[in-house]
C-alpha cells in the first residue's frame, strides 16, 4: 500500500476512533488523526500476525483494520497520559 494510501486510510481511522472514545485526546484533533496513521500501521501489523490481511489500499476493510488500531492506540495514549474528560463520571 502507497504512503499516501497509509496517510487517507489512517486519518479517516483516526477521525473514527476520536468519534468512538470520548474525551480530549492528548495534543487535540490533529494528534488523533496522527495517532489514527499511526494505528492504522499498527493495525495492519496486528492483523498480519494474526494471519489476516491488513491494511490493502483505501477500501472498507482497510479501513476497520486501522480503525481497530487507532482505538487501541488512542485509547493507550490517553492512559498512559493521564488526561481525563472532566464530563465523563
Amino acid at each position: 500500500m502507497s504512503i499516501l494510501a497509509w496517510i487517507v486510510v489512517g486519518i479517516i481511522a483516526g477521525w473514527l476512533a476520536r468519534m468512538a472514545i470520548p474525551g480530549a485526546g492528548p495534543a487535540g484533533l490533529l494528534g488523533d488523526l496522527v495517532l489514527g496513521v499511526v494505528g492504522a500501521i499498527v493495525g495492519g501489523w496486528v492483523f498480519n500476525a494474526f494471519g489476516y490481511p491488513g491494511a490493502t489500499g483505501v477500501n472498507i476493510g482497510s479501513i476497520i483494520v486501522a480503525f481497530v488500531g487507532a482505538v487501541g492506540v488512542l485509547w493507550l495514549m490517553r492512559l498512559f497520559t493521564g488526561r481525563r474528560n472532566p464530563r465523563v463520571a
